[in-house]
């Protein structure tokens, strides 16, 4: 992977957590040249072991790179990210990788730092933490949302092509308070109703039997209560009022499911559950139709606005290129 046409890629991956060491790992092993700096001494010490070069400073770590990943709890993202901008050049693309997008925009708007940092979220993960959860191929087909902003298309148009060829992600470009409405419902909420269930069942009087007798519903539906309660209530607490607005959509629904079954009315149920069937369906795929489109490099206004109306749609980028001042997007759009 080369940045431009004769440069080199240098990465570096600042904090090294699931998802950070991810990022570290499949940059390793695409042969991207790549650093690695996390906080914690020991979690340095076990990726040297794993043969990936790690520094034991930050600013050692991301001196002279092309691009930096900012990983690490929510709350240290903003001064993580002031710190590394410090640290390096103002050609250097940074990206972060946490799970919720509008404050730390906002943030980054207020430090002058629009023009080079690409707010960044992979939608993947496990119910595990640290380095030794780590997978290389844990992006592997998986939705990867970038926040371009109008005077942060450049990078925007740079961090596309490593995602998508290097990462193996597929890029939703997305407004950031748009992102932090859509994951409230499709990630945060999850992790309030598996925490809600495992809880009702521990303290349940019948626990030991539930968990005997717990198949495939209740360990689905309680899998990501097992992750580590900080990362989670962090993230809670990072998207406090987007998900509680969408908790109120979630209790609502729960709410006439609760009607129909107090009144008896089988045709109310099915009817509900009909619905929610049909929404799950479409997890399993949607037909999409490839679109071409090309901008003039100045037209900023129009290909943001096109951007975030690909990822609305529920679309995402297969590509980006800049060539003889035209930038060219391919991207794959569901079927109406």
């Amino acid at each position: 992977m080369v940045l431009g046409d004769d440069a080199r890629l240098r990465a570096a991956v600042v904090g090294t957590g699931l998802i950070g060491g991810s990022v570290l790992l499949r940059l390793h092993a695409a042969g991207v040249e790549v650093t690695g700096w996390d906080p914690d001494g020991k979690t340095r010490g076990q990726a040297r072991l794993a043969g990936v070069p790690m520094a034991e400073r930050l600013a050692d770590a991301v001196a002279g790179r092309d691009v930096v990943f900012l990983g690490g709890p929510l709350p240290t993202l903003p001064a993580t990210l002031v710190e590394v901008a410090a640290a390096t050049t103002a050609d250097c693309l940074l990206t972060d990788v946490g799970s919720t997008k509008a404050e730390l925009a906002a943030f980054a708007a207020e430090q002058g730092l629009t023009s080079r940092f690409v707010p960044g979220h992979p939608m993947a993960g496990t119910d595990r933490a640290g380095l030794a959860a780590a997978l290389p191929e844990l992006f592997t087909g998986a939705a990867w949302v970038l926040c371009p902003a109008p005077d942060g298309l450049a990078a925007f148009r740079r961090l596309v092509p490593l995602v998508t060829d290097v990462l193996a992600a597929r890029v939703v470009p997305m407004a950031a308070d748009r992102h932090d409405a859509v994951v409230a419902l499709a990630s945060h909420v999850p992790h309030l109703l598996a925490g809600a269930l495992a809880g009702a069942a521990h303290r349940s009087p019948v626990r030991d039997a539930v968990l005997a007798l717990a198949a495939g519903s209740f360990r689905d539906g309680t899998r990501v209560a097992g992750t580590p309660a900080q990362r989670t209530a962090n993230m809670l607490r990072g998207n406090r009022d987007q998900v509680l607005a969408a908790l109120a959509q979630v209790t609502g629904f729960l709410d006439e499911v609760t009607a129909a079954l107090r009144a008896d009315d089988v045709e109310a149920l099915d009817a509900r559950y009909t619905e929610a069937g049909a929404a799950r369906a479409e997890l399993a795929g949607r037909p999409h139709h490839e679109q071409v489109i090309s901008f003039p490099a100045g037209a900023a206004a129009a290909e943001v606005a096109w951007l975030h109306g690909v990822g609305a749609a529920g679309g995402h980028l297969r590509g980006c290129r800049v060539r003889a001042g035209t930038v060219s997007y391919v991207a794959q759009l569901p079927q109406v």
